[in-house]
């Protein structure tokens, strides 16, 4: 697979990487250990290199599994992780800059490495001023137990305000055919500063696969319940935009996942999606988009196509909505 540098860190990464927190949280049960293992080897075996996990998947349970799936091949591999939730609480948030260190001690022992390669702010904590966090995040790479610094679902103001104490290799946040937020401030900002841009959900949360409609029934444990563009009537009002993406992939003899994520490769050379899969066909058609090329014809036939859509639902429920873009 061909590789992207993210940004001007120096960290060169597979264009397309493996986002495992499906495997055992956040859309059901989780997928069998020695099942989830297996895949996540097979991704490194077709040239993935960056597998990216956090300590709140779980809790605990996909750190241990990913550091035990990558535990034989570690050095091939680029492993990041996060920080910034107090476990102990629902959804509470914690980024003082003791727990960031002791987070990072115990994800290195559930990871089986000693150095986490990209560290990243999970969410942006209100309470904790973002250059002590960053400057706790600079001391920990200088003891050799980071090596690159990261923010999630940041807004541009605190990026800057981080960048300015401890570069920031990455930004990681939503990003996709159907949430393009980004592309107001977020991308020119991290172009300008040389932040790499990790999107999550590249694939609408599954949506833009064309593999879920209206009819379709989620596991009582699936976070897709609780999402209001995932309520059955925002789905039949979006599968308009499904529809659209299919056409353009029918023509080119490709899949609505090659495209939506060919669509992002095309963006910007530093970004890198996440997407996630329990299934080996999955993610071999995933991976698949690094191949497919979209030029400039296509690119401008999906904005013309999808420019008088508008997606129906909220990405969030309005608590976690909150938390973005601080």
């Amino acid at each position: 697979m061909d590789t992207r540098i993210l940004g001007r860190s120096g960290l060169e990464v597979s264009a397309i990487g493996f986002g495992c927190m499906g495997l055992s949280h956040g859309y059901g049960p989780a997928t069998d250990k020695q099942a989830a293992i297996d895949l996540i080897r097979s991704a490194v075996d077709r040239g993935v290199t960056l597998f990216d996990t956090a300590e709140i998947y779980g809790p605990f349970t996909n750190e241990r599994l990913v550091g035990e799936a990558l535990a034989p091949v570690r050095n091939r591999v680029v492993i990041a992780t996060k920080f910034g939730f107090d476990t102990s609480k629902p959804d509470a948030l914690d980024s003082r800059p003791e727990h960031i260190r002791a987070v990072a001690d115990a994800s290195l022992k559930r990871l089986r490495t000693d150095v986490i390669d990209l560290f990243y702010q999970h969410r942006v904590d209100a309470n904790v001023p973002i250059e002590d966090v960053a400057g706790t995040v600079r001391d920990l790479i200088g003891e050799g137990k980071v090596r690159h610094f990261g923010l999630s679902e940041a807004g541009v103001a605190t990026i800057r305000r981080a960048h300015a104490v401890q570069p920031v290799t990455a930004l990681q946040s939503e990003y996709s055919l159907w949430w393009r937020e980004p592309e107001r401030e977020t991308l020119p900002t991290l172009e300008e500063l040389g932040i790499g841009f990790v999107p999550f959900s590249p694939l609408g949360r599954g949506f833009l696969t064309g593999a879920i409609d209206e009819t379709t029934r989620f596991d009582s444990g699936d976070f897709r319940n609780k999402v209001p563009r995932f309520t059955p009537e925002a789905r039949k009002a979006n599968q308009a935009f499904v529809d659209q993406i299919g056409a353009l992939a029918d023509r080119k003899g490709v899949t609505r996942a090659q495209t939506a994520l060919a669509w992002l490769l095309a963006q910007k050379p530093w970004i890198v999606p996440i997407p996630g899969t329990t299934k080996l066909h999955r993610l071999e058609e995933n991976l698949a988009a690094a191949d497919v090329h979209l030029d400039a014809a296509d690119l401008q036939e999906i904005a013309s196509a999808l420019s008088g859509i508008e997606v129906q639902g909220a990405r969030y429920p309005d608590a976690l909505q909150q938390r973005v873009g601080r």
